[in-house]
């Protein structure tokens, strides 16, 4: 089966936009509208206020909302808000519904403005000043301890709008609560280590539990239940502003988390989601989440699936939908295989390829036939070519990453903006690459060293003694190698490696894709004067400006990339990186923007932002 790399490999009739979009998703396109928009994402943990509580809230969200409304933005992308695990991946998280306590403003809670809770507020905040270039995740307990102080303050009683609330969702909350008490008490270890009896849900067992521990158990509907309403609030602001909020659904869940032990049933425990190979991860990705049992899921008429999407319905307008590639096939790693091997050894499932179109199909339709929101799609990676052609069909927009949007067999050139899908949304970075100024610096023109090293290796071919000649080493950084201009034509890679053509195919299409890749974009951008090595204001604002150019219906860029051009971000760009995929790191997940949103709001920048997005076309 024929794939695409990063996307647009393969072109897709553009979808103009005076024609009515599919009626497989006509419906959810109602209240967006099928008209150009720019947006920004922004990861909550990312920003915050001068009232922020060491982490950005959900009352802080109103303050972006109100950026948004300045520059001329009308989408507002969230990174998933769902509760996570131990080590803070938002793609890693212990339930599909549950909202992350984090970030909750504590100001707004009943009770919390009292004499002795401004006092505790008050000393949280000086030992968790917001505004460091990297988030401490230890305000988190701080929060909850708080929390729990002000839920006990309030007595036992239950208003009637709480117990709604309850009631409403009883479908995943008390599976949740009572995960989140009982793995408390289980020393914090993953439910697939607690006592027997719990572990297998032994149903005397949880009622007994349940009735010794439900006024904590209690608190931790309570918590779900203040995050929705302040959620909710958000989303009625950002209606009253006209901006859209873009939500992120992650496709899989934690292998310790309420939905898998709730329902081990839906679930593959004997595999670990990941990535295969590509020219950014050498040994491909290993994520640790479960991947899904599809059999079981539709044998339950999909249920588990329409209940995520009812929940995130009441917070966003707009769906990313995360890996649409795993709902066609899923590249499954043995659990039991060597961590080290990361991505190497797995298998897409299902095995069979004839079965990838139908099976995505099916559950892309199952899934627009139950929410009301637009859906986006994440179709980056080594993609089947009929996950974007059925994005097209569906009228689901994908994604059209700059730094990936290339003619990656002929003319192994970035193609103009003007080519990119219409049906698309389109952006510089991601959260998961280097910012634009980052990659422009250390990637633009290079290959990954592991992925060339393990190449070598395969082919017999001595590393050490080619890479003088292959690599300039001066310009090459983070484990990316720069080639040397000297190696001017596919004949001088062959020469070096010393391997017939046919026996290198693979190095052939990596060299050709990526030598002189900075060259070729300076080009194309027609800046004036030699090329420059590192991004300054003049290339990004260009770059930019290319970027909300293009035939893309949405053109979405990260907060970091939109600020770049102000020169808040002193020093190397390659530190102010959200995550870097395949590994667990206190710099993943936790990257502060360095001044406060009161602050951000009285930018210069704004203005030229605005005036951006307006000649574009997307105001």
């Amino acid at each position: 089966m024929e794939t695409t790399k990063k996307t647009n490999r393969h072109k897709l009739a553009p979808v103009s936009a005076s024609q009515p979009v599919n009626k497989n998703s006509q419906d959810n396109w109602k209240a967006v509208s099928f008209k150009r928009r720019a947006g920004v994402l922004v990861p909550l943990f990312s920003v915050y206020s001068q009232k922020s509580l060491g982490i950005g809230d959900l009352r802080d969200l109103e303050l972006v909302v109100d950026w948004c409304k300045q520059t001329g933005n009308s989408i507002l992308q969230l990174l998933p808000m769902n509760e996570c695990g131990p080590v803070f991946c938002p793609y890693d998280s212990v339930s599909a519904f549950a909202l992350e306590p984090m970030y909750l403003c504590l100001e707004k809670i009943p009770l919390s403005g009292s004499k002795d809770f401004k006092s505790t507020i008050k000393e949280i905040k000086n030992k968790f000043p917001a505004g460091n270039h990297n988030l401490n995740y230890a305000i988190k307990e701080e929060k909850l301890s708080l929390l729990w102080d002000i839920y006990m303050r309030q007595g036992n009683g239950q208003s009637g709008q709480l117990e709604n609330f309850q009631k409403n969702n009883a479908y995943w909350i008390e599976d949740f609560a009572l995960f989140k008490v009982l793995k408390y008490h289980q020393a914090g270890r993953p439910w697939h280590d607690w006592e027997q009896v719990y572990r297998n849900r032994d149903a005397v067992s949880l009622a007994n539990f349940r009735k010794e521990h439900i006024r904590e158990i209690n608190f931790q509907i309570w918590i779900q239940w203040q995050l929705y309403q302040q959620f909710k609030e958000l989303k009625e602001y950002a209606q009253a502003k006209k901006i859209l909020l873009k939500g992120d659904l992650p496709l899989l869940v934690s292998r310790d988390s309420a939905d898998v032990w709730a329902h081990p049933e839906l679930f593959k425990l004997d595999f670990a989601a990941g990535a295969p190979v590509d020219v950014y991860c050498a040994k491909g990705q290993r994520w640790g989440m479960p991947t899904y049992n599809w059999d079981e899921i539709s044998a339950g008429d999909y249920q588990y699936l329409k209940d995520k999407l009812k929940y995130a319905e009441n917070f966003y307008d707009i769906l990313r939908i995360d890996h649409v590639v795993g709902l066609f096939r899923i590249w499954s790693i043995p659990y039991n295989e060597p961590l080290e091997n990361k991505g190497l050894n797995g298998f897409f499932d299902p095995v069979d390829e004839n079965s990838w179109p139908e099976h995505g199909r099916r559950i892309l339709r199952i899934i627009l036939e139950s929410t009301r929101m637009l859906l986006c799609a994440e179709d980056l990676g080594v993609i089947p070519r009929i996950c974007p052609e059925t994005l097209g069909l569906f009228g689901i927009p994908g994604n059209d990453v700059q730094r990936w949007a290339k003619d990656w067999d002929l003319k192994h050139d970035f193609l103009d903006p003007a080519d990119y899908r219409t049906l698309s949304v389109t952006m510089l970075s991601t959260h998961d690459t280097t910012n634009w100024a980052a990659w422009w610096q250390y990637e633009a023109g290079t290959v990954d060293e592991e992925l060339f090293m393990r190449m070598c290796a395969i082919r017999r071919i001595d590393y050490n003694y080619t890479k003088n000649s292959l690599f300039d080493f001066s310009l090459s950084k983070y484990g990316r190698l720069r080639w040397s201009k000297n190696i001017n034509s596919v004949d001088s890679l062959v020469h070096i490696l010393g391997k017939r053509r046919e026996e290198i195919g693979d190095f052939i299409k990596l060299y050709e894709n990526s030598y002189m890749e900075k060259e070729k974009l300076w080009k194309r951008l027609k800046i004036k004067g030699q090329m420059r090595e590192v991004a300054d204001e003049e290339i990004i604002s260009r770059v930019l400006r290319d970027n909300l150019g293009s035939s893309s219906l949405f053109s979405i860029q990260t907060i970091i990339d939109w600020l770049y051009p102000t020169g808040l971000f002193r020093g190397d760009p390659h530190k102010y990186r959200i995550n870097t995929p395949g590994t667990i790191s206190p710099d993943n997940w936790s990257l502060v923007i360095p001044l406060s949103l009161e602050k951000l709001l009285s930018q210069k920048v704004n203005k030229d932002i605005r005036e951006m997005v307006s000649s574009s076309g997307r105001l």
